[in-house]
């Protein structure tokens, strides 16, 4: 597992095999099944969290019990309830593994202190944290923005990895839209091809 983080790590910057050592003795390895949990609301997230395999969603309840998906999460991506990491706030959302997964996990004092003592990895992730940052702009744009169309365009292009490896509904969530509109959209899009 460890060994898919160091590669996806070397795809961005030099690391030394010590530093490597490291990150992975700080690290746990946590393996999930399919609609296993990994967070639930109320609890607090504390851990830093990269995907090895599978896929996972982050969402949140509303007040009528409804979910909302926020994120997915496959191989290579990272997953988490920011909020609550860095407020260290009750959690707002849930993380369930949409089918069997293995992640890598380091608490928030282990993350810290490999920040510190290892500047590449704070370059990285701050350069990471950035993209992220950029690609929520991006998103909320799209959903107060785009038709229903072209955000489940939008969503096919940008995320052709995901698409097929969630269910219909939970797009729909992601979306914004009902399952409804989805199966419409579908519809439409598939006369025009």
């Amino acid at each position: 597992m460890f060994d898919v983080f160091e590669k996806y790590l070397n795809g961005f910057c030099e690391i030394s095999q010590d530093d490597l050592e490291l990150i992975r003795h700080a690290g746990t390895v946590k393996k999930l099944r399919k609609w296993q949990s990994l967070l639930h609301d109320g609890e607090s997230w504390r851990s830093i969290c990269f995907i090895s395999s599978g896929c996972l969603r982050l969402y949140r309840y509303d007040e009528n019990g409804n979910d909302h998906t926020v994120r997915f999460g496959i191989e290579n991506w990272w997953i988490g309830d920011q909020e609550s990491y860095y407020q260290e706030k009750p959690a707002k959302y849930n993380i369930e593994a949409l089918a069997a997964s293995s992640v890598i996990l380091w608490t928030k004092p282990a993350w810290e202190e490999l920040m510190q003592n290892i500047p590449v990895l704070r370059d990285f992730f701050d350069r990471l944290s950035n993209s992220a940052f950029v690609a929520s702009q991006q998103r909320i744009y799209s959903l107060i923005s785009a038709s229903a169309e072209e955000r489940y365009r939008e969503f096919q292009e940008t995320y052709p990895s995901v698409f097929n490896k969630v269910p219909l509904h939970m797009v729909a969530s992601y979306l914004g839209i009902s399952r409804e509109t989805l199966s419409r959209v579908r519809k439409d899009l598939s006369k025009t091809k």
